[in-house]
C-alpha cells in the first residue's frame, strides 16, 4: 500500500519510495515517499503560515479537534494495533494497549487546552511596581519540530502532536523511518477531524538528513526529541536559540527488600523487562536483590521469564516479538556475549532467530559491563546481588541515567528513603520502572533528558510566558 507525506494539507511528496517491513516476516507492509529537503521547506513554510491560525483558535475549538480525533482514534484501535504490530515488531497485545494510550493521550489534551492559563501578580510588591497591575499568560512557541522514535510508533506521535495543538502550535513531524505508518494514519484521524491545513505537517527520512535540516532551521522555533542521548546531544550542538525537550536513555533499576512479594516482583519485572522485546525507555534493566531473597527471587524471575511466548507478534498468542532490525539483535549478541566473556552467567535466554531475540536473565554482572553500564534497549536484563538496602539504592544510583527507577517493599520507612535517596525523574514504589499513564509528568534527570512530557507538563515546555504590566495611575 502507498501512503503519502502531508505538506499543507495535501497528501504528497516528492522523493525515492521508502519500504516500511514486517519486522517479523521481512514482507512489504507499505510504501512512503522520504522528503526532500523542497518537501521539508515546503513542510516548514505552511506550518510558518498556519501559526495565526492556530494561536488565535480559541481554546473550545482546539478542545473539538482533539476530542474528534480521540474518538477516530478509539474507532480504529484495532487498525492501529494492526500496524503497529507489523511496522514495529510489538506484540499484539501491548500494540493495542498502545493504541488506547493513545486515545487517552488525545482525550486528556482537549481538556488541558481548555485550561491553559496564566495568573495575576502583585507588581506592587515592590516599590517600583506601585500603580502597575501585572498578570502573565501562556502563549504558543510556534513551529514545533516533532521527532519521534520507532519503539512507539503511535503514543509517542501523540504525545508531541497532542499537546501542541492544545497550546495552538504548528507542527512539523517526522516519524522514524522504520515505522512511519502509524503517524501518517494518525495524521489522516487529525485531518478528518477538522485540523486546519498546515498546522500538521509530516515528513519522512534519514535523521542525518531531513532531521539536520529539520533541526537547523532558524523558522522551527522549539524542537522536542525522544531517542538516543548522542542524537540529543548532537541537537543540542546544533540546534542553536531554540527551545528543546529530550527524552532520552536509561538504565531502569528495580530494588527488591526483603519484604516485597516476590511473585508479584518476578511477573512485573518479566513484563517490564521484556515486552516490546525491551527497546522502551524505560524497561527494566538492571535488578538490586538483597542476600536473603536473591536466590529465590531469581528462580521466580526466570520461571515467569521463560513463560512468556516468543514470535510472531501479530499472533494473539505471543508476548515478544523481534526487535526492530537485524543490526541492533547483532549489537545486543556482542555485548552479551562480551558480558559472558568477562564472568557473566546466563540464567535463561542468549539465542536468536533472525530478527528474535529471546529474553535473557544474567547474573554475576560487574557495573562497568555494557549490559549494566549503558541503556540495552534490548530483551536483557541482569540480576544483581546486594549486600542490604542501602546497598542497593547506591547501585541504582550509580548511572549516568535517571529516567524512572522501581523499589519493591512493605515497609513505608524503606519507601520513603528511597524516594529522598534516588536521583530519577519519576520513582515507582511496588511496581517497575516501566509504569507510565498518559497525564503523568514523565522524563528524566541527569543524562536522560531534558524538560518534561505528560499532556499538562508538555504543553508548558510549548509555550512562553508573557508578562504583562498596565500602569493604572501616575
Amino acid at each position: 500500500m502507498e501512503y503519502k507525506l502531508l505538506i499543507d494539507g495535501q497528501w504528497g511528496g516528492s522523493g525515492t519510495p521508502l519500504e516500511v517491513k514486517n519486522k517479523y516476516s521481512g514482507q512489504t507492509v507499505g510504501v512512503i515517499n522520504t522528503a526532500t529537503k523542497e518537501d521539508l521547506n515546503r513542510a516548514i513554510d505552511a506550518a510558518q503560515r498556519a501559526r495565526d491560525i492556530m494561536a488565535e483558535m480559541p481554546a473550545h475549538k482546539r478542545a473539538d479537534i482533539l476530542m474528534r480525533a480521540a474518538y477516530l482514534l478509539r474507532d480504529n484501535v484495532e487498525d492501529m494495533a494492526k500496524t503497529i504490530a507489523a511496522e514495529a515488531g510489538k506484540a499484539l497485545k501491548y500494540a493495542r494497549a498502545e493504541a488506547e494510550r493513545a486515545v487517552s493521550t488525545f482525550t486528556f489534551a482537549a481538556e488541558e487546552a481548555k485550561r491553559l492559563h496564566g495568573e495575576t501578580i502583585p507588581l506592587d510588591a515592590a516599590p517600583a511596581g506601585e500603580g502597575f497591575f501585572g498578570f502573565w499568560t501562556r502563549r504558543p512557541v510556534g513551529v514545533i519540530a516533532a521527532i519521534s522514535p520507532f519503539n512507539f510508533p503511535l503514543n509517542l506521535v501523540a504525545h508531541k502532536v497532542a499537546p501542541a495543538i492544545a497550546a495552538g502550535n504548528t507542527l512539523v513531524l517526522k516519524p522514524a523511518s522504520t515505522t512511519p505508518l502509524a503517524a501518517v494514519k494518525l495524521c489522516q484521524i487529525l485531518h478528518e477531524a477538522g485540523l486546519p491545513a498546515g498546522a500538521l505537517n509530516l515528513v519522512v527520512g534519514g535523521g542525518g538528513t531531513v532531521g539536520e535540516w529539520l533541526i537547523t532551521d532558524e523558522r522551527v522555533d522549539k524542537i522536542t526529541f525522544t531517542g538516543s542521548p548522542d542524537v540529543g546531544r548532537h541537537i543540542l550542538s546544533v540546534a542553536g536559540i531554540k527551545k528543546v525537550t529530550l527524552e532520552l536513555g536509561n538504565t531502569s533499576p528495580v530494588i527488591i527488600a526483603p519484604d516485597a512479594d516476590l511473585d508479584l516482583v518476578a511477573k512485573r519485572c518479566a513484563v517490564g523487562a521484556f515486552y516490546n522485546s525491551g527497546q522502551v525507555c524505560i524497561s527494566v534493566q538492571r535488578i538490586y536483590s538483597e542476600k536473603t531473597v536473591y536466590e529465590p527471587f531469581s528462580e521466580k524471575f526466570t520461571k515467569a521469564t521463560e513463560a512468556m511466548i516468543v514470535g510472531d507478534p501479530l499472533d494473539e498468542r505471543v508476548d515478544v516479538g523481534p526487535m526492530i532490525d537485524v543490526k541492533e539483535v547483532d549489537r545486543i549478541e556482542t555485548w552479551v556475549n562480551e558480558a559472558q566473556g568477562a564472568g557473566a552467567k546466563v540464567l535463561t535466554g542468549a539465542k536468536r532467530e533472525g530478527t528474535v531475540y529471546y529474553p535473557t536473565i544474567l547474573t554475576n554482572v560487574e557495573s562497568d559491563m555494557k549490559v549494566v553500564a549503558e541503556e540495552t534497549f534490548a530483551p536483557v536484563a541482569s540480576v544483581i546481588q546486594s549486600d542490604d538496602f542501602e546497598e542497593s539504592l547506591r547501585q541504582a544510583n550509580n548511572s549516568k541515567f535517571g529516567l524512572q527507577v522501581g523499589v519493591f517493599t512493605k515497609d513505608i520507612d524503606r519507601a520513603l528513603r528511597a524516594i529522598k535517596k534516588l536521583n530519577f525523574g519519576g520513582v515507582m514504589i511496588n511496581e517497575t520502572p516501566a509504569f507510565r499513564v498518559d497525564h503523568m509528568p514523565y522524563g528524566g534527570n541527569r543524562q536522560s533528558g531534558l524538560g518534561r512530557e505528560g499532556v499538562k507538563f508538555a504543553m508548558e515546555d510549548m509555550t512562553n510566558i508573557q508578562l504583562v504590566a498596565i500602569r493604572t495611575s501616575s
